[in-house]
């Protein structure tokens, strides 16, 4: 196992056999997850010989191959494995006016009064998160960000409207890989930036890869390390029941859930996403009744508008049926141009509208403002880098 990937107890084991004390283990874990440093030289109070050996360990995950800074301040890192493979994640600040934005607000539906349904908002923005050089996660004064990690080497799901599966699945990233983002994303946090919210909506499927994202969101939320709150961690999925299932149960419901839908009735799902022949709606929909809620809290329901596939305000009137009886926030996303597709968004007053069908049937629902679409940086335009785009046959 890689040693970044490694919780505290499983440092004592192997510190263990090289008679090592067992405090050495809390503070290498400290060293590498609370303050970020992944080069064991500069371990300083580790005894020599203990530095020696974790550099043979091997520390190193990845680099930071380029920092594309969009004209609203999102930044999109390039990170290059050691494998060579390339892999993308995102620093998205809160600017004024994103408060509505569903991923943003993660984790602020237990600060809600009486849980009831917020007055909703046409300007929302997408968030995901990353962490200040010392690693607070106070929220006291700091500039909030968030940034939005990968957890795949491009994707399977083959969903028609995104870019991470334009060359299909490459590979797994490790627990140490995922974690890795967050630890080098600090490093490009400017002036008064602190962590604030992780979303895992990147590259790839999460829980797809469910065994590295598991330990990446308990190395995450560590209290030795970064201590992370759970409810400012959201997991988005394309609806993977069994996987959905188990997230709930592992971390008793406390991981926010977002669910990328984008339809309303299987046959339309089906066309855009190819998941949906799998699980269909009527799994997925029992999977998030079964999900276990903390009280107050809610799930993202994620509905990319696609002109002429899924926007007209009969979609809409069947969103609201469907969800009925699930505690959703519903975040509504214009589909963002991507070169393997001919597919687009609709006008914004068709948005406009859809959203309002939805706020008349009593839901809290958000329209997510573009973030970093000029540096190829916002929702769904994720890409492997060197992936040749493939023309996608429109799915009508």
């Amino acid at each position: 196992m890689h040693p970044v990937a490694r919780l505290p107890d499983e440092w004592k084991a192997g510190l263990a056999a090289r008679s090592e004390r067992p405090f050495r283990a809390e503070q290498i874990f400290k060293w590498i997850h609370a303050r970020g440093v992944l080069d064991p030289h500069k371990m300083s109070d580790l005894a020599e010989p203990l530095r020696l050996w974790l550099a043979e360990e091997g520390m190193g995950v990845a680099e930071v191959a380029g920092v594309h800074r969009s004209s609203d301040a999102t930044r999109k890192l390039l990170l290059r494995m050691g494998d060579g493979a390339t892999i993308e994640t995102v620093i998205i600040p809160a600017n004024k006016g994103n408060e509505g934005d569903a991923d943003l607000a993660a984790g602020d539906d237990d600060e809600e009064t009486g849980g009831t349904t917020s007055t909703s908002t046409r300007t929302s923005t997408r968030t995901s998160t990353c962490t200040s050089t010392s690693m607070s996660t106070s929220g006291l004064g700091g500039e909030r960000v968030t940034q939005c990690i990968s957890t795949q080497v491009g994707c399977a799901m083959g969903c028609v409207f995104c870019a991470s599966g334009v060359a299909g699945l490459k590979r797994h990233l490790g627990a140490h890989e995922i974690v890795a983002q967050v630890i080098l994303g600090r490093q490009v946090l400017e002036g008064r930036e602190e962590l604030r919210n992780i979303v895992l909506m990147g590259m790839g499927e999460p829980l797809h890869n469910y065994d590295a994202t598991a330990r990446a969101l308990r190395l995450l939320t560590h209290p030795m390390g970064m201590n992370l709150s759970p409810r400012r961690i959201t997991v988005s999925t394309s609806g993977l029941v069994p996987e959905i299932g188990r997230l709930g149960a592992d971390f008793a419901g406390q991981i926010g859930l977002a669910i990328s839908l984008h339809a309303a009735d299987d046959e339309t799902r089906t066309r855009l996403m190819p998941v949906n022949r799998k699980y269909p709606l009527g799994e997925l929909m029992a999977a998030l009744r079964a999900y276990p809620l903390p009280k107050r809290r809610r799930i993202f329901i994620e509905y990319t508008l696609v002109a002429g596939k899924n926007d007209d305000l009969v979609e809409a009137r069947k969103l609201a049926r469907l969800l009925r009886d699930v505690p959703v926030k519903i975040n509504l996303i214009p589909m963002n141009p991507i070169e393997a597709s001919t597919l687009c968004a609709p006008a914004m007053a068709g948005v406009y509208a859809f959203q309002q069908v939805l706020i008349d049937e009593g839901y809290t629902c958000f329209v997510r403002k573009r973030r970093g679409d000029d540096v190829a940086a916002a929702c769904g335009q994720l890409a492997l880098l060197g992936a040749k785009p493939r023309v996608r046959v429109d799915r009508s």
